[in-house]
C-alpha cells in the first residue's frame, strides 16, 4: 500500500521556523523518525520511507503555498496513489496552538494551499491534518502572525506537537482514515 503525505509550507530560508511552515516541519519530523532522507525532485523535495509494510512518499512542495495543488496532483498521478491514500498536513490559525484535527474533507477555511489543492483536484474530499497555530494577533496582523517565527514558548512545545502529528500519520496509514479520526479524537 502506498501513501502520499504532503506537508505544506513555503520554500526559502526566510520561511524556516515560521508558523505557516508547520506542515514542512511535520513531514521533516516524520521522515527523521522513519530514518528517511530528502532529495529534490519535480515540484518539491521527496523522501520515501516504509512503515509497517506501507510505503510513504513524503512531499514538501517547492511551488509555494498558493500553488501546492500542482505538486500534489503530479505526485498522486506519478505514483498512482488514490486521493483517499493521501494526507495533507497544514497550519490552521482557527485551532488553538498545538491542537490537531484530522478530517476526510472540508472547506479550505481560507487557507491558500488547501484552496489550490481543491481547485486542481476538483474536490474537497481528500484527507487533511490541521495543526493549530493559534490566533494570537491583533486585527490586520494575520499575515505577519502566520509568516512570523515561533515564540520561544511555542518552540519548546513543537517537539511534542510534531510527535503527535507523526503518530496521527502512522495511525492513518495503518488503520485507515475513519478509524484514525476516532482514535485521534477527530
Amino acid at each position: 500500500m502506498k501513501y502520499l503525505i504532503t506537508g505544506l509550507g513555503n520554500i526559502g530560508y526566510e520561511y524556516d521556523g515560521t508558523r505557516h511552515n508547520i506542515g514542512f516541519e511535520a513531514v521533516d519530523f516524520l521522515c527523521k523518525s522513519l530514518e528517511g532522507s530528502w532529495h529534490g525532485d519535480h515540484h518539491g523535495d521527496l523522501a520515501e520511507v516504509k512503515y509497517k509494510g506501507r510505503t510513504l512518499i513524503l512531499l514538501k512542495p517547492n511551488t509555494y503555498m498558493n500553488l501546492s495543488g500542482k505538486a500534489v496532483r503530479y505526485w498522486l498521478q506519478k505514483e498512482k496513489i488514490l486521493v483517499e491514500n493521501s494526507l495533507v498536513i497544514l497550519d490552521d490559525l482557527n485551532l488553538e496552538f498545538g491542537k490537531q484535527r484530522l478530517r476526510a474533507k472540508g472547506s479550505d477555511g481560507g487557507h491558500n494551499g488547501l484552496k489550490h489543492i481543491q481547485e486542481v483536484l476538483a474536490t474537497d474530499a481528500y484527507p487533511r491534518l490541521r495543526i493549530g497555530i493559534g490566533d494570537n494577533f491583533s486585527k490586520g496582523k494575520q499575515v505577519n502572525y502566520v509568516l512570523g517565527k515561533w515564540s520561544e514558548g511555542e518552540k519548546a512545545e513543537l517537539p511534542r506537537i510534531l510527535e503527535k502529528a507523526t503518530e496521527v500519520v502512522k495511525t492513518f496509514v495503518t488503520i485507515g482514515l475513519e478509524r484514525a479520526m476516532n482514535v485521534t479524537g477527530k
